[in-house]
């Protein structure tokens, strides 16, 4: 079993800063690709960074955000600055893991941690 732990969330002002973390724990042989996703109030999950074979993010966060991975920690990463009170939402790890080599990506999600924006 693999599970994911998000923390650093907060309430901060317009335009302050705040890094999210997701550490990843169990027994699992590889993680390929992890990524950071948000659900505001009343809208669908969407996606914001991903760190893999390559960095991606979202236009809304792009130059704001930045994602990092120490890969021996298993860990991400989310640096956030410049936040807006439409960065408002409950942030959530993934990470495609597997579970041997060759093994399927099996897909998993944390249990988010919230982020607070006040104008």
């Amino acid at each position: 079993q693999v599970q994911l732990v998000e923390s650093g969330g907060g309430l901060v002002q317009f335009g302050g800063s705040l890094r999210l973390s997701c550490a990843a724990s169990g027994t699992f042989f590889s993680i390929d690709t992890m990524r950071w996703y948000r659900q505001a109030p009343g809208k669908q999950r969407e996606f914001v960074a991903a760190s893999g074979d390559s960095t991606i993010y979202s236009d809304s966060v792009k130059g704001r955000f930045t994602i990092s991975r120490d890969k021996v920690k298993n860990t991400v990463y989310l640096e956030m600055n410049s936040l807006k009170p439409e960065d408002t939402a409950v942030y959530y790890c993934y990470a495609a893991v597997r579970m041997s080599t060759g093994h399927e990506v099996i897909n998993y999600f944390g249990r988010g941690t919230q982020v607070t924006v006040s104008s």
